[in-house]
């Protein structure tokens, strides 16, 4: 059986099971943080930053992005969900923009994060690029999302597609981050939210809790090890300086 640390947040500490109507409160399992941290890991709720890549007034990805934050913060997690209302262009506004320093701040904060966007044209929207785009690879020597847990989800307006989720990838590899092997691919997401925005019951549904819950274990494991994972040889030998000169040079 599942153990629950004592350190793990149950439903009534955290978001009560009302709020989860879907879920099926006999086969929802606390995480058993002893089965994948040392005695000396930290025991801190896991720092969750959620994306999303949509404006619209009803934006499914933004649904889809709630729905996974309330069970995020059933598992014990810390979630801050960005709004990109209001953030400009990447190079169409200075890096102190109130809006890009928000987002950087939240991107060093956190421990992992979820993306989740909409299918567009065959691709990730522009929306949701921009706000990758605004955090930089590096900031002088250091490098805000290397070594962090991602997830990867994507809502369509037609049938199921995974390009967007593909894209993602290979930008969270870009990132330098560890994106989990599951991902949510919601087809038809008109069809699959209620007039009340929650998510219906379904066989996606299920799926999005598997991503939202291998997310929180995957952190649980790596955040303590991050730094010792992303060790490179070849950063060993170049100086930190040389590194900050090279990774945010003005032109390609």
């Amino acid at each position: 059986m599942t153990k629950a640390n004592k350190n793990q947040p149950h439903a009534e500490d955290s978001l009560k099971l009302d709020d989860l109507p879907n879920i099926d409160a006999s086969q929802l399992q606390p995480i058993d943080t002893e089965s994948l941290i040392a005695p000396t890991d930290p025991r801190h709720p896991p720092k969750i930053l959620v994306l999303y890549g949509s404006l619209r007034e009803r934006s499914f990805s933004r649904l889809a992005a709630e729905e996974a934050s309330r069970l995020l913060r059933w598992y014990g997690c810390e979630v801050r969900m960005f709004n990109p209302s209001g953030l400009p262009l990447p190079d169409d506004a200075d890096s102190d923009h109130p809006k890009v320093q928000e987002l950087r701040e939240l991107a060093q904060w956190s421990e992992g994060m979820l993306w989740v966007s909409p299918e567009r044209h065959g691709s990730i929207t522009s929306i949701m690029k921009a706000q990758i785009d605004w955090i930089p690879l590096a900031l002088g020597g250091v490098r805000p999302t290397q070594g962090k847990t991602l997830a990867v989800m994507q809502v369509s307006g037609g049938s199921q597609s995974f390009n967007t989720v593909n894209q993602l990838r290979i930008l969270g590899r870009w990132m330098r981050m560890i994106t989990i092997p599951n991902q949510s691919s919601i087809p038809k997401a008109f069809l699959e939210f209620n007039d009340d925005n929650r998510m219906d019951m379904s066989p996606l549904y299920l799926r999005l809790v598997d991503v939202c819950e291998e997310l929180v274990k995957f952190t649980w494991l790596t955040r303590a090890r991050s730094a010792y994972l992303t060790d490179r040889y070849s950063e060993r030998v170049e100086s930190a300086e040389e590194l900050s000169q090279r990774v945010n040079q003005k032109s390609l």
